[in-house]
């Protein structure tokens, strides 16, 4: 994997703040190992999660957003590494292997076929992506991704489902569909293209913005089987159901066999992200939506995308950076306690 920089202990303990009588997560997590293969350190590793990190911002830019996904991964893996390790936690369950640096294919600066190029470039990020999916599922371990655009979702769907050699579910918390045409690779498309090649079978989007999804996208919702959202004003503005009900209907839809859980930072209200919005879930209801997936057995994968920290000041980036960490040990949390 060309593109993927293991994370050393020497390297991440330059990242931790510690403090006598205390024991912080980063020095209880398992790192990367520069002298082993990643399929050796995946397959030999004791823990059962596996987080690694995607920074890139092109899938989002070939989708016409706004730049600063590809520095999610940097805030977050400092403040995760900085939370306290103890009995609420399991920070020894949980492998901490690197991250895509996918800048040497970043061909943003190509003028007359910038959106062609970056498109492109989208599919070697798809490959990369699947590959070590494909290698963490195979191994029996849980993937955790961490940063970049919803373009990464098709990665992570083709690796499970190769790996598991069927199709899998997915549950979406986001405020918009990601169900655009297959037009060239990019963050808007990554489902469809899923469906479309095989790998993914019913999709649930949990929290759908009304006023941000086309009405020919609807109707191609409204003819499929596989397909099925509740919106976010369905629950928090009209009060058609509750947030209680609408997790269970979710929940129901694609918890009857393996399934991926996606956090599409967009969907979460006055969260730094490469569609920032000022009326969604609240943080916690975002931590409570991934608890009650990832208790479900069935549960596959994490993947927390489109946070962007690049746009604000540095304390907001570190309001993003403890979101996120509580997502991850949340699903770690929860997950774990299922066996």
């Amino acid at each position: 994997m060309t593109y993927f920089k293991i994370l050393t202990s020497g390297k991440a303990e330059k990242l931790v703040a510690k403090r006598q009588g205390e024991i912080k997560f980063g020095e209880e997590v398992l790192f990367g190992c520069a002298d082993k293969s990643i399929e050796e350190q995946i397959k030999q590793t004791p823990a059962k999660f596996i987080l690694f990190g995607i920074a890139e911002d092109i899938g989002v830019r070939a989708n016409f957003g706004q730049p600063g996904a590809k520095n999610a991964w940097r805030t977050v893996l400092k403040t995760l590494l900085n939370i306290q390790s103890n009995q609420f936690n399991s920070a020894r369950e949980l492998l901490v292997l690197g991250h895509f640096d996918f800048d040497t294919i970043d061909q943003s600066k190509s003028k007359s076929n910038e959106i062609k190029s970056l498109r492109n470039a989208v599919k070697t990020i798809d490959s990369e992506v699947s590959n070590l999916v494909y290698l963490i599922k195979k191994n029996g371990k849980i993937p955790i991704a961490v940063g970049g655009g919803h373009n990464n979702a098709y990665g992570l769907i083709k690796g499970c489902s190769l790996a598991l050699k069927s199709k899998i579910n997915v549950i979406n918390l986001d405020a918009h569909t990601d169900l655009r045409a297959l037009e060239g690779r990019h963050s808007g498309n990554g489902f469809n293209y899923a469906i479309f090649e095989g790998f993914l079978d019913r999709y649930f989007i949990f929290g759908l913005h009304e006023n941000y999804t086309s009405e020919s996208i609807l109707k191609s919702i409204y003819d499929s089987k596989q397909i099925e959202f509740i919106s976010f004003e369905s629950v928090c503005i009209k009060n058609k159901l509750s947030f209680k009900k609408a997790l269970k209907m979710g929940g129901a839809f694609v918890g009857s066999s393996s399934f991926g859980i996606e956090i599409d930072c967009d969907a979460i209200a006055h969260c730094p992200s490469s569609a920032m919005t000022p009326t969604g879930f609240s943080s916690t209801q975002t931590r409570q939506f991934v608890i009650n997936m990832s208790q479900n057995t069935k549960s596959e994968y994490l993947h927390i995308c489109e946070a962007a920290p690049k746009n604000y000041q540095k304390k907001r980036d570190y309001n993003v950076g403890k979101l996120i960490s509580a997502l991850i040990t949340d699903f770690m949390g929860a997950n774990t306690s299922n066996n």
